[in-house]
This record gives structure tokens, sequence and C-alpha cells, in this order.
């Protein structure tokens, strides 16, 4: 399978598989609601996978989790299950499609049995029938595929003095969510592994021991930085010449690391409340920290 121009190995379509759809689901509640945990010794961790899935970061309105796998999910009473799937759409979790996106892919009365007759959740023996367009809609849906291949081998070699690791980061998945576009920078100039989430503190020193203020989209080495309204950065990317950047849009399993024309990044990484700023990275070797 090819997405976003990236072939994608079997073993990373599985763990996508799990991602999606693991043996044992989070649900978000209050205890109001009426919902409690079936039996089991442990609850799993949730963990960054699962909190990206499951658009963990923009929940409201719930103050704990619940825990179900298909067989204590089905033996809750129909009523049940169509309120409890209600109240996930209602407070934003994600992973609730409609049945109207997907009923030409599964069984629609499969689909529509399973909670209020309008949304569901994926389980293994569901999305196991029929994997490729969900994960296709999960990865490509609203994402730039990248354009690495387009790249002349002279704009790789007139980058690498600057940016010793561009080239190889670019054009893969992570294995798992965490690596964000920080993290992506910083391994393209070489101050950090591919796969590393880096935060904000360690990025603002990189900015202020590795760049200078300003420098232009077309040239190798410049730090584009979107800073929020309390002047966080929010997001970043960094060009590698002759028009090109290299960015990770998110955090997210499905987000890979991609080369984007870089006016194309900039336009589509404007947002009301973020500012960009672009900083020029000089060839310094050793971050302290």
């Amino acid at each position: 399978m090819r997405l976003l121009e990236i072939d994608i190995p079997d073993e990373l379509m599985n763990r996508w598989r799990r991602y999606l759809a693991p043996e044992w689901q989070p649900f978000f509640v209050r205890s109001q609601d009426g919902f409690s945990f079936p039996k089991m010794d442990e609850a799993p961790a949730f963990t960054d996978d699962l909190r990206c899935t499951y658009t963990g970061w923009r929940i409201r309105d719930a103050t704990s989790i619940v825990w179900f796998n298909e067989e204590s999910f089905m033996d809750l009473p129909p009523g049940d299950r169509a309120r409890l799937v209600r109240l996930q759409v209602q407070r934003r979790r994600g992973a609730v499609p409609s049945v109207r996106r997907w009923q030409d892919d599964f069984d629609v009365e499969q689909l529509r049995s399973q909670a209020d007759g309008h949304r569901f959740v994926w389980w293994p023996s569901l999305l196991d029938e029929n994997p490729e367009p969900v994960i296709r809609a999960q990865v490509e849906d609203g994402q730039l595929a990248t354009r690495h291949e387009e790249v002349s081998e002279e704009t790789w070699r007139r980058c690498k003095d600057v940016l010793p690791g561009a080239r190889d980061i670019v054009g893969a998945f992570p294995r798992s969510s965490g690596p964000n576009c920080f993290g992506t920078t910083l391994a393209a100039a070489g101050h950090a592994d591919i796969g590393e989430r880096v935060l904000q503190d360690r990025f603002e020193s990189f900015l202020k021991e590795c760049c200078v203020q300003g420098g232009r989209d077309e040239d190798v080495g410049t730090v584009l930085v979107w800073r929020d309204k309390d002047r966080l950065p929010f997001h970043s990317a960094v060009t590698i010449g002759d028009g090109w950047g290299v960015e990770k849009p998110a955090e997210t399993w499905w987000t890979p690391r991609i080369v984007a024309d870089a006016a194309q990044l900039v336009k589509i990484n404007r947002s009301v409340g973020l500012r960009l700023e672009r900083h020029h990275l000089v060839p310094i070797r050793g971050l302290p920290g």
C-alpha cells in the first residue's frame, strides 16, 4: 500500500490497524452517566497512540475513562450502547465514524445495529474485514503528500552541511505517536535523533544557540516558527533550499515527515492567533543540554 507517496510496510499497516481498533477502547464519561468498568484485572494504559486516535486533547465534559472490548460493549443493552456512543460524539472523541460515511465499504446493517444507527466505533473484527479504505482515509484526508522524490540531487547536496539529517528523515512515518514538528526540525539539523519528541524549552534553546534572526524561504536552513498569542512556539518547519521545506504536521502516528513547497507550508499553517517568525540556522555543532 502506498499513502502520501510513501510505501507502507505490512508491519506498519498491522500497527495502524490496532491503533484504530484496539482490543480495549476508551470511552469518556462522567460518574452520573452510569457506565462502569467491565470486569478486568487492570485498566489499559492511555498511551500516546490512543490519545491521538481518540483525540484525548479535545475531550470536554468528561471526568474519567471506562474501557470496553467488543464483547463487553455488545453485552450492554442496546439503549445503553446507543447512549454511550452519542456521548462520545458530544464529548468530541475521535474514531466515532458515521454509518453513512462507511455504508458502501461495510455491511450497513451491522454498522446500524451497533449503537444508535447513525454512529459506531471500530472493533478489530469490523475493521479487519476491510482495513485499507479506513486507514487510507485516516492517513490521507487533509494531508499533503511528500514530494521528497522531486528534490534534485544538487539541492540535497547543497543542504547537507547545514541540514545533515534532512534527507534521511523525510518520506517516512513514525512507528508511533510522539515525534513532533520540533523534533523533526532538530533531527534535520543533526541536533536530535530521528523520532524524538522535542518540547518547547529545548526548541527555544536550539533557536537561541544555533540560529540567527531572519532568513528567506528559498534558502537552506531557514527555520519557520509559528508562535501563539503567548509567544510560545506552536509549530515549526525548516527549508532545504530551492523553495522546498521539511515538516512533520503533528505528533500523531498518521503524520509523516514530508517535503513540500515552502510557500505552501507557510500558507497551510497560517491560522488566526499564530504569528510566523524566521530564523536562519548556522552550522554550529553541539547544543547544550
